[in-house]
């Protein structure tokens, strides 16, 4: 396996994760309308809803951060980045990787797996009327940091290969916005042809614009 094929394996992988943990945003709606129907047209409050809600935030949230690093998705406040050469950003990351993102990530894993143990060997429930266990929402932590980690090191090869070469890998892209707003200009018969790539080309152009800024010209 060559190593632009491992790293375009390791988005992939990432990238079903978060895809697939991203349907819990159905179900926390599903549960919070249920909810609002019961408890303001029933007048039956459920006890153990607010927990229940917070645990599939919490693993939302934390099962979407690999997702989020392979499509280089994180906010950067830096401005003075994105003007840097491609050697310069990726020595930069590297250092910042192995000082910070290296020791945090595996210090939460490892608390992670600890704090699961731990609840486990109790059984430990949430204290309300009709408590539900805790311990399978501890048990995304380990996960989401080790599956974070994995793309980290994969975030890592890209630094590495970027100082060799001075070119930033291309990354594995998922569907972007543009995407979406070009099959919905395709398909409308309300905007003439010439309009639709005056739209669509003046939009590419704040697009990439705004991903240089944001992530230093990666593609």
């Amino acid at each position: 396996m060559t190593t632009q094929r491992f790293l375009h394996a390791v988005d992939r992988f990432s990238m079903v994760v978060g895809k697939t943990f991203a349907w819990l945003i159905v179900a926390l709606m599903l549960l919070v309308c249920g909810e609002v129907f019961k408890r303001y047209a029933l007048n039956a409050p459920t006890a153990w809803i607010f927990d229940a809600n917070n645990m599939l935030y919490g693993t939302l949230f934390m099962m979407g951060g690999a997702y989020t690093l392979a499509q280089a998705g994180h906010v950067r406040g830096d401005f003075l980045y994105g003007s840097m050469k491609p050697r310069t950003q990726a020595a930069l990351d590297l250092v910042l990787f192995v000082l910070f993102f290296l020791p945090g990530v595996v210090a939460l894993t490892w608390s992670g797996w600890t704090y699961f143990n731990e609840s486990l060997a109790m059984h430990e429930q949430t204290f309300n009327a009709d408590p539900i266990p805790v311990y399978p929402f501890k048990f995304v932590i380990p996960v989401a940091g080790t599956v974070l980690l994995l793309q980290g090191f994969a975030e890592m090869v890209r630094c590495v290969l970027c100082l060799k070469t001075g070119e930033w890998s291309p990354r594995l892209k998922d569907a972007e916005e543009m995407d979406v707003v070009s099959d919905q200009l395709a398909s409308s018969s309300y905007v003439d042809e010439a309009d639709k790539r005056d739209v669509m080309e003046r939009a590419k152009d704040i697009e990439q614009a705004a991903q240089q800024r944001s992530t230093g010209g990666q593609s």
